[in-house]
């Protein structure tokens, strides 16, 4: 079996470039000291921290299934940047937002998936209705695809609206064994007739060992829920707890896949 021990760089970033402002969070693009470029999702902003927990989770996730997803990197921003910034709302978002942050590798000149255009093959398809219906991430439908073409190969990005249970955390065991209903929304649910092939092939990698390495990678201040007086290690066994149970329960949401497929086609 498979051990993944994922490990993430930290750069600083040097430059902040542009906004991308079709995202609700204000995103942005900036240089690092490494010479690289990314797109920045800042701590501070919309769902803040636990967006940052969804999309580095996520992300190292489909690295399992081989999947491809740019580099992240951990991306510490000065508090130099809000005071040189004109713009009242970057302003805010980057005071709020000074020091740890994600970071995703600027893949330049890719375009956004278009369904009715771009191929994609049956089984690349199912690994990602798989995994995102493991993750219950609503995010990714004809409308918003979070999917790139880059030299004409197919890569994920954001997660962020993924493990949308960890906003109320009072109700995430009621999760587990629930098949995911906005899966019948997802952009590749055509195609995806591999679904229980990928379950039976790489279910096993979805492992404890594997997971919490995958948890280990996230800073604690990111966890820690002071409202609910959780600490990181609570949070983290919490995230860990979700996951192995969301793959023991795989035949629910594997059959509701089945089931929404039959309706589509």
């Amino acid at each position: 079996m498979k051990i993944f021990t994922p490990e993430i760089r930290d750069v600083q970033i040097t430059r902040y470039v542009q906004p991308f402002r079709e995202g609700g969070s204000l995103p942005a693009l900036v240089d690092a000291d490494d010479g690289f470029s990314y797109v920045i999702k800042f701590r501070g902003a919309g769902q803040g921290r636990k967006a940052l927990v969804a999309e580095l989770i996520g992300g190292e996730l489909a690295r399992f299934l081989g999947l491809r997803m740019p580099e992240m990197v951990f991306a510490e921003l000065d508090e130099s940047f809000a005071r040189t910034e004109p713009d009242e709302e970057i302003q805010d978002l980057l005071r709020f937002s000074v020091g740890k942050n994600l970071g995703v590798h600027f893949l330049h000149g890719a375009i956004t998936f278009d369904a009715n255009v771009d191929q994609v093959d049956a089984l690349e398809a199912s690994k990602i209705v798989w995994l995102d219906a493991l993750l219950m991430n609503v995010d990714r439908t004809v409308r918003n695809t979070n999917m790139l073409v880059w030299h004409h190969e197919l890569w994920l990005i954001d997660h962020g609206a993924a493990l949308y249970f960890h906003h109320a955390w009072d109700n995430w065991e009621e999760q587990l064994a629930k098949p995911f209903i906005q899966i019948k929304d997802h952009v590749l649910l055509q195609y995806a007739s591999k679904v229980p092939e990928v379950n039976a092939n790489y279910r096993a990698v979805f492992n404890e060992e594997n997971i919490r390495n995958v948890l280990h990678l996230i800073p604690d201040e990111w966890l820690v829920d002071e409202s609910l007086e959780l600490s990181a290690a609570e949070a983290r066994e919490v995230y860990v707890s979700f996951l192995l149970g969301r793959v023991a329960h795989a035949d629910n949401f594997i059959k509701q896949i089945a089931d929404e497929r039959k309706n589509r086609i």
